[in-house]
């Protein structure tokens, strides 16, 4: 049974004002390493051989997802939003059983929220998500029960129709990690 990661890292981001996912962590110890990569060496370290789904024409980020230890997945409908990025990514896994999804701009993650998710799934629920005093937080499983709905996705909003039409199905994984809550959106969401 495969379970695949997924690193979303097929945004603009429009709200930062540059291109953030290569933009360097400035404190501790990920200090100078760029935002996409931490999130891609949290994935890899929790699961082998995760997907990173990219835009088209961004060789140095690609460059650098491989090096980190992803699989490298070209969305040429990534303008379309991250629903078309996820789609990308479950089509280019047709051998999962199911897929941990992580977001390339929450660097903070730790492997353990991504293997419990992981195992959730493996485990036998449809859908799996970590919880942090009490705020569901990312990565997000799902298993091939939802396969035909993630590959039709769309838009921008990622899996978030999903996610509501199936709630009762949500497994929450209580964790004490708050990395599974903290996104860079814009410049000063790095601030200590």
């Amino acid at each position: 049974m495969v379970i695949r990661g997924i690193l979303l890292a097929a945004g603009s981001s429009s709200r930062f004002g540059a291109n953030k996912l290569m933009h360097p962590l400035p404190e501790g110890k990920l200090a100078g390493v760029p935002i996409a990569v931490a999130s891609a060496r949290n994935l890899a370290a929790a699961l082998p051989n995760p997907i990173a789904v990219v835009r088209p024409g961004v060789p140095a980020l690609e460059a650098a997802l491989r090096e980190a230890g992803c699989e490298v997945v070209v969305c040429p409908d990534a303008d379309q939003g991250m629903g078309a990025s996820l789609a990308c990514a479950v089509a280019a896994s047709v051998d999962a059983f199911g897929w941990v999804v992580a977001l390339a701009d929450m660097p903070y993650i730790a492997p353990d929220t991504i293997r419990s998710v992981a195992h959730w799934i493996g485990d036998g629920a449809v859908i799996a998500a970590p919880v942090h005093k009490g705020s569901r937080g990312h990565p997000v499983g799902l298993t091939e029960w939802v396969r035909e709905e993630l590959l039709s996705l769309r838009g921008d909003e990622g899996a978030r129709r999903i996610l509501q039409r199936h709630a009762g199905s949500i497994q929450m994984i209580p964790v004490d990690d708050p990395g599974c809550l903290k996104d860079i959106d814009t410049p000063q969401d790095l601030q200590p």
